[in-house]
């Protein structure tokens, strides 16, 4: 169904209603958001009372990763199906019971156990989520979408200062349980208030390049653009996972751990200060580079993010040994790193449509399980070399070559296929358009 030229033929639906559903969305994000976030702090603790090796405990974080992302395009035929209500009340169940699981471990595989479930909960959540908002705000995309996602990255900022404290005071079991409870109930409640838009209540954009077509999961895998954005997801998505799993033990072999940090109304160590404020801009990141690439477009939106992500890498690679650098540029590299999710979501909506956007995206977003796969090897070439200079340094790179590909290649290959495809307004492309030529994408 093509919208009507006419802007201001909108369809009927109150802002109030689809603005209603990305809050909703953002609780979600928020109550599962620990379940990545904070396990940083847990991997000392665990090492401590069991004396396991680090990268054998890390296998635990690669697990939910891969679970949780490469589980993604089954999830997202559910999620085409049946819509958001059930799949994310169901991801509550599995998510809140992940942390039970891990409070009750004393093995390696009870913890790989709980990853396991933990990555089913969380990606139910997460993809029907950005799924949600991805249909309800095809006018918006870059913004909605990186509200949602930056509900996830935020959403332990909140938190972090409790559960180290719980941590230190109750133990890291204790911990768990505690909060894999109050973190699903909040997420199962959450879930009976989301729905998705009728056809009457999509608005669509009257400015951004969009197709016409609702591209299937088949037609989108045949297309240069979609192996495309997967190589620069990888490459930009493998050093924010690699700070997010690792944060706390480079904090420690930097020696910046356990510096207290004078805040002139308080005294806080650096890591979990460094944690509360690298959750905060990486929850800012989402909707900032999201509402950016709305009104700049993705590829240059992408080429400031993934550049700035790469020298801030670099630079606490070189400078990460003074405690105050490495508030700041952990601060950074959240910064830059976090917009990958909402960028990513929103160009594949603008390119490919929104009917079978959760198998689209499920596939897509593989990429950040290909990227969990290098923090065990981050573990190994830390050790290998003695320094973790080498591995930021790698990862930095990586981030550049992002940066390069999303100007030189991303953008040609994407104004082609957006071309070919049809486009929410051929005057960015081919001039005015034609008086009987509707302007608007369908929904």
């Amino acid at each position: 169904m093509s919208a009507p030229s006419n802007p201001a033929l909108r369809p009927d639906v109150k802002e109030s209603t689809r603005w209603l559903q990305i809050v909703v969305g953002v609780i979600c994000m928020i109550a599962t958001a620990n379940i990545q976030y904070a396990w940083t702090l847990f991997v000392p603790e665990i090492q401590k009372s069991f004396g396991w090796d680090r990268a054998s405990i890390q296998v635990a974080f690669t697990i939910f990763v891969l679970v949780q992302t490469w589980l993604t395009p089954i999830e997202g035929y559910f999620i085409d199906k049946y819509g958001p209500r059930a799949m994310v009340a169901i991801g509550a169940v599995f998510m809140g019971s992940s942390w039970i699981i891990n409070s009750q471990a004393t093995s390696l595989m009870g913890f790989y156990v709980g990853a396991a479930i933990g990555g089913v909960g969380v990606g139910c959540i997460y993809a029907t989520c950005i799924n949600n908002a991805l249909k309800w705000f095809p006018d918006k995309r870059g913004l909605a979408v990186g509200l949602t996602a930056g509900g996830y990255g935020a959403g332990s900022a909140a938190t972090i200062l409790p559960i180290a404290a719980m941590i230190e005071s109750s133990g890291f079991q204790q911990t768990f349980l505690v909060f894999g409870i109050i973190q699903g109930l909040l997420a199962f409640t959450a879930a009976w208030f989301l729905r998705g838009p009728s056809a009457s209540e999509v608005k669509v954009s009257d400015k951004i390049v969009q197709t016409r077509k609702d591209y299937t999961l088949k037609e989108a895998l045949n297309t240069k653009l979609f192996w495309l954005m997967f190589l620069m997801f990888i490459c930009v998505v493998t050093g924010g996972m690699m700070a997010v799993a690792q944060l706390g033990v480079i904090a420690q072999d930097l020696g910046v751990k356990n510096f207290q940090v004078n805040l002139g109304f308080a005294v806080m160590a650096a890591l979990p200060l460094a944690l509360m404020l690298d959750r905060i801009m990486n929850g800012i990141s989402r909707p900032l580079f999201g509402w950016i690439s709305d009104n700049i477009g993705r590829e240059k939106t992408m080429l400031i993010a993934f550049t700035l992500e790469g020298l801030g890498i670099v630079a606490l690679g070189y400078f990460g040994s003074n405690p105050y650098a490495f508030l700041i540029l952990s601060g950074v590299v959240f910064l830059a790193w976090g917009e990958v999710y909402s960028l990513f979501s929103a160009l594949a909506g603008d390119a490919f449509g929104t009917k079978h956007i959760g198998k689209i995206y499920g596939v897509l977003y593989c990429a950040k399980g290909i990227g969990a796969l290098f923090v065990p090897v981050g573990n190994l070439l830390m050790e290998a070399t003695g320094t973790w200079s080498t591995v930021l340094y790698t990862v930095a790179a990586m981030d550049l070559f992002a940066a390069f590909l999303a100007i030189t290649l991303l953008r040609p290959v994407l104004a082609a296929h957006v071309k070919r495809s049809g486009v929410a307004n051929p005057a960015t492309l081919d001039g005015p358009a034609s008086p009987t030529q509707p302007t608007l994408a369908r929904a």
